[in-house]
């Protein structure tokens, strides 16, 4: 043993005596105590206004974890596709990247496409919750894990994915610089995240309706809960920060309906409105109840008043998404 290293005890009662003839059985199930332990940490979910919340970093993530919630991010998954025509990402990419991380990845239908469309990378996911389903492409995987805390992984990606975290991070430039630390010489991170305002480009959104007291309401309360609802008009400046190069920015226009007359914005606001109007309750819940004091029966009015007003074609609402990708120096 290296000098100054400390000793690590070893429990002399784990011997093959002591658990009669089945020595492996026993030993096993020593450890499944402890790894038992460790998933009840994980999926000991919490329940709150009927919805199910994540239990690993209890209170860190907003929004629900339940099968309600996937869908919604699965019908918001294909939305970010037909924004960008069908791709997965914008980075100019070559080839299979051999190491690719997907921060936050949900239901993991991203990672899962990745592994489709790069047979030959290793794509890692990872989540506060395991709610990916179990059989997935061979080279792709998930674990559970914080993105805020220090990485500790033993070797750096060709390719970091970071998609839609808003309100889920409470320091930005921290998690992009550890992006650029984990990212290989030559390699790329992407950010994709939006801005939460929501703009009306032909002032048909009244200022007392409901979907603008919402929109404005929910921005105050996450910032004052120390998260970033808007983090999409930030991402370029903390890339330059991070000291990534080659960096570009593109912005694109989430309408929400099929009120805009351009074909491709008008399936765009189709996707973005079923994934507003079917994910309100689980925007609202938990933020309005803990932060501005509201019950759960003036967040389902006060949606239900939002959901109404999205169904009338005559008003006109949209919000924008933001990519960013930058690459580290070679």
């Amino acid at each position: 043993m290296a000098t100054g290293e400390p000793s690590v005890a070893v429990d002399e009662g784990l011997t093959p005596d002591n658990y009669g003839s089945s020595a492996d059985s026993a030993y096993d199930s020593e450890v499944a105590s402890y790894t038992t332990s460790l998933a009840s940490n994980v999926t000991d979910y919490k329940f709150e206004h009927g919805r199910r919340y994540h239990a690993y970093k209890e209170g860190s993530y907003i929004y629900p974890n339940d099968e309600k919630e996937s869908d919604r991010l699965d019908i918001a998954h294909k939305m970010m596709e037909v924004v960008m025509s069908g791709k997965l990402y914008l980075a100019p990419l070559k080839g299979d990247p051999p190491r690719v991380l997907d921060i936050g990845t949900g239901t993991g239908i991203w990672a899962m496409e990745m592994g489709d469309m790069h047979p030959k990378s290793d794509i890692l996911g990872n989540d506060l919750s395991p709610i990916q389903p179990r059989w997935v492409p061979p080279n792709v995987h998930f674990e559970v894990d914080d993105v805020e805390a220090d990485w500790t992984y033993s070797e750096k990606f060709d390719f970091i994915h970071c998609r839609t975290m808003g309100n889920a991070i409470q320091n930005w430039p921290r998690l992009v610089k550890q992006c650029y630390e984990f990212t290989k010489p030559g390699g790329w991170a992407e950010f994709v995240d939006i801005d939460l305002t929501w703009v009306s480009p032909d002032n048909t959104m009244p200022e007392d309706s409901a979907c603008r007291k919402i929109n404005t309401e929910f921005i105050k309360a996450t910032r004052d809960a120390g998260m970033e609802p808007s983090p999409g008009p930030l991402l370029e400046g903390m890339l330059k920060d991070a000291e990534f190069v080659n960096i570009h920015h593109q912005r694109f226009p989430l309408p929400v309906g099929t009120w805009p007359a351009d074909k491709h914005l008008k399936e765009v606001g189709a996707w973005n409105y079923l994934q507003c109007t079917e994910g309100l309750e689980a925007f609202c819940y938990a933020i309005f109840t803990r932060t501005l004091g509201y019950s759960r029966e003036e967040v389902e009015v006060v949606c239900a008043k939002a959901r109404k007003e999205l169904k009338d074609s005559k008003q006109h609402a949209l919000f924008y998404l933001h990519v960013c990708y930058g690459q580290k120096k070679a």
